[in-house]
């Protein structure tokens, strides 16, 4: 059993990574290989659209071409037997990094019929955090990802955290709008992101526990 985090936070000890690193002790205690990767140390493109992934007959079908840092990396997608992708809402969306390994994930589409080129199913947990306190304020960009997600690899659970803190301290920046949130964000940080990263780790501990398809 080997499970794959992709961390597409640029902070590699933020609230992000913490909850991805507990899907990993979760899957970790049912005996799982685990992997973590910081998706911004790795020099990669964003999907260029030339579709030769998509060529019939070609020997690139179902494969990208680019070369960079991802290509190790589809083979241990392609063998993992779960994978957990995390994210902070940044202006409105997921950051550009793990936009762009979604984005590079389009050699898996199959455009004959829309199912998956992947040789099996792989259930993927996707966590997201976000520094507003409504659970439901990027829904739809979340059930859009939730979506794309399921169609490649088969299922695709969501877990989202709220109420982050953007920076350690808001004094040292402008930030006068948000410094009337800080006391709702400390006291979520405090009762309700333990359960989160119980949550994060009952996860990881069931994609483990789960019969390979």
């Amino acid at each position: 059993m080997t499970v794959l985090a992709f961390n597409g936070s640029p902070r590699r000890n933020g609230t992000t990574a913490k909850l991805l690193e507990k899907a990993l002790e979760g899957a970790a205690s049912k005996g799982a290989e685990t992997e973590f990767v910081q998706l911004n140390k790795l020099t990669m493109k964003g999907c260029q659209g030339c579709f030769s992934c998509k060529k019939r007959g070609g020997e690139s079908y179902g494969k990208c071409i680019l070369d960079d840092d991802m290509t190790p990396y589809y083979e241990k997608i392609e063998k993992a037997d779960a994978i957990f992708m995390g994210a902070p809402i940044y202006f409105g969306s997921i950051t550009s990094d793990l936009k762009m390994l979604i984005d590079r994930m389009f050699c898996y589409l199959n455009f004959g019929n829309f199912s998956s080129n992947l040789p099996r199913k792989v259930p993927v947990g996707v966590i997201y955090t976000q520094g507003v306190a409504q659970a439901e304020a990027y829904d739809a960009h979340i059930k859009t990802n939730q979506g794309m997600l399921a169609m490649l690899f088969g299922s695709a659970e969501t877990l989202v955290s709220t109420c982050t803190f953007h920076v350690p301290d808001y004094s040292k920046i402008v930030a006068d709008a948000l410094e009337p949130m800080i006391p709702e964000k400390r006291q979520y940080q405090e009762e309700e992101f333990p359960k989160d990263c119980e949550k994060a780790f009952d996860m990881g501990a069931r994609y483990a526990a789960r019969e390979t398809v």
